[in-house]
């Protein structure tokens, strides 16, 4: 099977450029790029930070900001640009995407204030918006055969894992080579080719037209997720719940989904069909994602920080070390479509799941001291059992969705994935922080004051016991390194049970992988026809 077809134009000469003929495998590969780019962007700035400040000199409030400004516009506006590209042409919507990321990069790898950077952060993240839900409803559509949207899925996760791995070796060779503003101006010559690329290959397709765009839902949807995530952030960041910075964004951006959510059940014409969260697989495999992203984001911070500040290692040594989970993560979405049809969602997604537990709990066994093939083998299992999650949840959930709210439902599935990284950070880092503090606090021979310092992070305990000096800060080392690992342990024992509890939600997917006759002749976009029909054509033509 080829799975290309003709416009339907008598004779090739009367074919529009952008509907010649395209294999759906062609197309594939397109969007993958175009999620790798974003999926690097997502890290690359990471290592470049000391960079950053030491040339702009930003505030600490500021330097947050050039951090958290792609993350947040993206994840606030992943509804609004899934869901208009519904109406108006996904690819449409990806083509201009591209556009804004090249504008946004080159603006950002020249800024001379930390303002001008955190505007240009802010504008990738409107054009990553518009990328992400717009490569996998396109997938959507191109791949209505469930067997081969699977294989699909697959490889688009694992170029995820890839962008993710490699974005933060990449920022370090550039940062170290040439400048920080290298790590974005590697995205222009990379948007220049892939924007032609996609604009000749890449069908487009769109949903129903019906009604209005309700614009009033899109900005609710915008500005609800951004005060969530918003609020969310800053509680992981150590304020408190009662804080105005963490309750207002918090509480304001809940009300606003409240309000979303009842303003689309009562329209004719919604954004998003509600609806699909009644369906079991559509909605546990929303929050499969969420509770997947919740314990591999957390367990990513704790793990950096245990690698360098405990183990003593460097960040090269520290990034060397993580990559087992990445490629563990990598072999799980190439191998995810033939495991899905094999034991299907519901036991791919529990099995996936209790693996990660295991991994997780099998990590309590390290302490202040390096026990490296322990750690490789935990990883590997983390990085494996994840990912399996994570590409059972997403076919299941993006097969689930008709095929016309394709960018509603990839928008879905991405916000629940920022969502998650957020709570991530929140929940776990509050765990790790409620079990350290009091273990330094108490230290002997240690003043108050340092000790209530110390307790903020291991990173400020270890200044504040260089500056005590002498045996008081001998002690407070000491007792800051056991704390740690005694408040990581209850850290990876409490994102066990989340696993675990995920593994039990999961029960309420389907047991088999259903290829119904609604996703295997489901309309294909223009140039890109539903396998059955090809292969009818193709018998036809051989008569």
């Amino acid at each position: 099977m080829t799975g290309t077809t003709s416009a339907g134009v008598p004779g090739p000469a009367a074919v529009p450029r952008r509907h010649r003929p395209v294999s759906r495998w062609t197309v594939l590969i397109v969007l993958c790029i175009s999620l790798l780019l974003v999926a690097l962007d997502a890290t690359v700035l990471h290592v470049a930070v000391p960079a950053v400040s030491e040339d702009l000199r930003p505030s600490a409030i500021g330097l947050l900001w050039i951090v958290d400004a792609y993350p947040l516009v993206a994840a606030s506006l992943l509804i609004l640009f899934g869901t208009l590209g519904d109406r108006v042409g996904r690819r449409r919507i990806l083509l201009l995407g591209y556009a804004i990321f090249a504008v946004a990069s080159a603006v950002a790898a020249f800024a001379p204030t930390p303002e001008i950077l955190i505007g240009a952060r802010a504008l990738l993240g409107v054009g990553g918006a518009m990328i992400m839900p717009a490569t996998l409803s396109i997938l959507r559509q191109v791949f209505p055969d469930r067997r081969e949207r699977a294989v699909a899925i697959g490889v688009w996760s694992a170029v995820a894992a890839v962008g993710a791995a490699v974005g933060p070796v990449l920022g370090g060779f550039l940062v170290e080579n040439f400048w920080w503003g290298s790590v974005f101006l590697i995205n222009i010559p990379l948007m220049v080719v892939i924007l032609p690329v996609a604009r000749w290959l890449l069908p487009e397709s769109r949903g129903e037209q019906d009604g209005p765009w309700d614009v009033v839902g899109a900005l609710m949807a915008a500005f609800g997720v951004l005060g969530a995530i918003l609020g969310v952030k800053r509680l992981g960041g150590g304020a408190a719940v009662y804080e105005p910075s963490v309750l207002v964004p918090l509480l304001g951006g809940c009300l606003l989904l409240v309000f979303f959510v009842r303003r689309q059940n009562r329209r004719e014409h919604p954004l998003i069909d509600i609806g699909m969260f009644r369906r079991p697989a559509f909605g546990t495999s929303v929050g499969c994602i969420v509770l997947a992203l919740l314990a591999l984001v957390g367990l990513e911070l704790i793990a950096v920080q245990y690698l360098q500040l405990v183990l003593g290692l460097s960040p090269l040594e520290t990034g060397l070390r993580l990559l087992p989970l990445t490629f563990a993560a990598m072999g799980a979405g190439l191998l995810g479509s033939r495991v899905l049809a094999r034991f299907g969602p519901r036991a791919m997604v529990a099995g996936g799941f209790v693996v990660t537990a295991g991994a997780v709990l099998g990590l309590t066994l390290m302490g202040q001291h390096d026990r490296p093939w322990v750690l490789t083998s935990c990883f590997v299992l983390l990085g494996f059992g994840l990912e399996t999650t994570l590409f059972a949840a997403y076919e299941s959930m993006l097969s689930e969705a008709p095929a016309e709210q394709a960018g509603g439902a990839a928008a879905i599935g991405e916000t629940s994935y920022q969502l998650g990284a957020g709570l991530g950070i929140a929940l776990l880092g509050s765990v790790m922080n409620a079990a350290y503090a009091p273990g330094v606090a108490r230290t002997p021979g240690v003043p108050a004051d340092a000790g209530a310092a110390a307790g903020k992070s291991l990173g400020e305990a270890y200044k504040v016991s260089d500056r005590l000096g002498g045996t008081a800060g001998a002690s407070l080392r000491h007792a800051a390194r056991h704390a740690f690992v005694h408040g990581m342990h209850i850290t990876l024992a409490v994102s066990a049970g989340l696993l675990l509890l995920g593994a039990v939600a999961a029960l309420r997917l389907p047991r088999r992988m259903e290829c119904a006759a609604r996703h295997t002749t489901a309309s294909a976009p223009t140039g890109v026809p539903a396998p059955r029909e090809h292969a009818m054509a193709t018998v036809e033509a051989s008569r």
